[in-house]
C-alpha cells in the first residue's frame, strides 16, 4: 500500500514545485504530517517520557537522514529531473541497503537475493541506456547525495522497528517532527515564505495526510517483518505507478528501453522477496 502510495508523490511533487520552493515543499509536507500524528502520539506521554536518550537520539537520526537530507536533496533534485526518472533512480538504495545491512544489521542475503538486486539494476541501465542531458545529471548528483539519508534511514529504522524499541506511532511522528521541523527551519529564509493557490495548498495538505502520516505509518510497520533490503526492494515497484501518473498528468511519455527496464526491475524484486 505504501508502495502505491509513494508512486503517486513524485507527480505530485512536480506539479507543487511550479509554486513553492523544494526545499519549502518538503519541509511543508513533513512537518505537517507530523503534527497531524503529534495528538495520537500525545496520549501514550508515559511510553515517550520512559524512552531511553539512545532511542531518541537514533529517532533523531531517522528524521535528519531520511527528511531534512534525504528527501529535501530528492525534492531540490526534481527541479532538475522527470517525475519517472526521480522514481526511478531510488532503485539504487537497495544496492546501498544490501551492503550497509550486512555490516550493520548482520542481515545476510540469500543468493537468490542478490541476484535479485544485479537484475533490477541492469533494469535501472536499460532505463537509462540512451543517456540524459546535463540539468539530468545535475539532478542525478543532488538525487545520490540523498539516497545515502535513505540509506541511512532504512538501516536505522529496521534496527529501531525489529528490536521494537519504541511503537510505531512514535518511530513516524517524531522522525517527521525532528526532520521536517529543521528542513523547513532551513527553507524559509532561503526561499522565502512560500505563497500558493488554494488547489497546491490542498495538495500539500494530501502530501502531508495520505503521502507521509498514513504511508510511513504503513512502511514502519512493515519493518517489524520485513528486512531492510526486502522493504526497499518493494518500494522499486513505485517507478511502474509514476510512469503512468507522470503521462497521464504531466505528459511525461516513457520510451521502449525505459518501459523494459521497469519489468526487468519489477522482476528483481520478485527474486528479492525469495528468502529461502
Amino acid at each position: 500500500m505504501a508502495t502505491l502510495i509513494w508512486a503517486s508523490s513524485f507527480v505530485l511533487v512536480k506539479i507543487g514545485l511550479a509554486q513553492i520552493g523544494p526545499l519549502t515543499l518538503a519541509g511543508l509536507r513533513y512537518f505537517l504530517a507530523a503534527l497531524l500524528l503529534l495528538p495520537f502520539a500525545l496520549r501514550h506521554t508515559d511510553d515517550l517520557r520512559s524512552l531511553p536518550r539512545g532511542v531518541w537520539f537514533r529517532l533523531f537520526l531517522l528524521g535528519l537522514s531520511a527528511y531534512t537530507l534525504g528527501n529535501g536533496a530528492m525534492f531540490w533534485a526534481m527541479k532538475y529531473l522527470q517525475a519517472t526518472t526521480a522514481s526511478f533512480l531510488m532503485n539504487f538504495i537497495p544496492l546501498l541497503v544490501l551492503f550497509s545491512s550486512i555490516l550493520w544489521l548482520k542481515e545476510i542475503p540469500t543468493r537468490v537475493q542478490v541476484i535479485g538486486v544485479i537484475v533490477a539494476l541492469i533494469g535501472s541501465a536499460i532505463f537509462f541506456s540512451l543517456g540524459v542531458g546535463k540539468s539530468t545529471l545535475l539532478g542525478i548528483g543532488i538525487l545520490a547525495f540523498g539516497c545515502l539519508g535513505f540509506t541511512a534511514f532504512s538501516i536505522l529504522g529496521r534496527e529501531i522497528a525489529r528490536e521494537q524499541q519504541t511503537d510505531t506511532l512514535t518511530l513516524t511522528t517524531l522522525p517527521l517532527a525532528f526532520g521536517g521541523g529543521l528542513l523547513l527551519a532551513i527553507a524559509l529564509p532561503l526561499e522565502g515564505l512560500p505563497t500558493f493557490s488554494p488547489l497546491i495548498l490542498g495538495m500539500v495538505l494530501w502530501l502531508a495526510l495520505v503521502n507521509t502520516a498514513l504511508a510511513y505509518l504503513l512502511y514502519n510497520h512493515s519493518l517489524q517483518v520485513l528486512t531492510a533490503l526486502e522493504m526497499n526492494m518493494l518500494l522499486n515497484l513505485s517507478p511502474l505507478g509514476t510512469a503512468g501518473l507522470a503521462w497521464l498528468f504531466l505528459g511525461e511519455g516513457l520510451t521502449l528501453a525505459q518501459a523494459i527496464g521497469i519489468v526487468i526491475v519489477i522482476l528483481g524484486v520478485s527474486l528479492v522477496q525469495r528468502r529461502g
